[in-house]
């Protein structure tokens, strides 16, 4: 649902926003955010929202799933993801196999992907540690925010970078310009799980008393 989103908002928008590309990107940032907050919402207390393999990774170095578990993970969330492209191919009458010829390369689109993910990954982690409800608001409102300030459009999703190259459409990438793009979407999450561990530190659990325990026997000789 969210591949299908980010793709079948892109061909939406380009179709309706008669060249305008800022209304295109306008109409395609709405409909991922309000996405992504639906889809959190109500995934995560299935499955923690595990939508991107970069959060699999950092959660994986966390401790927070085990190593099969996170190739699960990024087994769907790959294969979620390309069935997603090919649903809005089917949607808006396009070919459901194709390759995108979309160039998006170069330092500044890699440095805007791997700030892109470091500011997701950090996004998660902090509203997970202290505010755990605004987990869906944070991840879909940073999303948003990212798809402005970055010359990237924040694809920020290994995934989602490998789905798009499936389709030649507003929201795809050429295939050939894929590896940059998921190399510094690691290096971005890489980099937040650090900061994470210094800003939001694991704090030491106090210990607790035993239960029913007698209290100590003052008159006792």
């Amino acid at each position: 649902m969210l591949f299908a989103t980010v793709v079948g908002s892109g061909i939406m928008a380009e179709n309706l926003a008669g060249g305008n590309v800022a209304v295109a990107l306008l109409g395609n940032t709405i409909a991922t955010g309000a996405m992504l907050f639906v889809l959190i919402t109500m995934l995560g207390p299935v499955s923690g929202a595990h939508f991107n393999p970069a959060v699999s990774l950092v959660m994986r170095l966390r401790g927070e799933i085990t190593t099969p578990q996170a190739w699960a993970y990024v087994t769907a969330q790959l294969a979620g993801g390309i069935m997603g492209v090919w649903a809005a191919h089917v949607m808006f009458g396009l070919p459901v196999l194709e390759l995108s010829t979309k160039a998006r390369t170069g330092m500044g689109q890699w440095v805007s992907e791997a700030i892109a993910t470091f500011g997701l990954i950090l996004t998660i982690l902090g509203t997970v540690k202290h505010r755990h409800v605004w987990v869906p608001p944070g991840v879909a409102f940073y999303i948003v925010a990212a798809y402005w300030f970055t010359s990237s459009t924040s694809f920020a999703n290994p995934a989602i970078t490998i789905a798009r190259a499936m389709s030649n459409t507003f929201a795809g990438i050429a295939p050939a310009h894929v590896p940059g793009f998921i190399l510094a979407q690691i290096l971005g999450a890489l980099a937040a799980n650090v900061v994470a561990m210094a800003l939001f530190p694991d704090e030491p659990v106090a210990d607790e008393p035993v239960p029913n325990e007698p209290a100590p026997n003052e008159d006792a000789a």
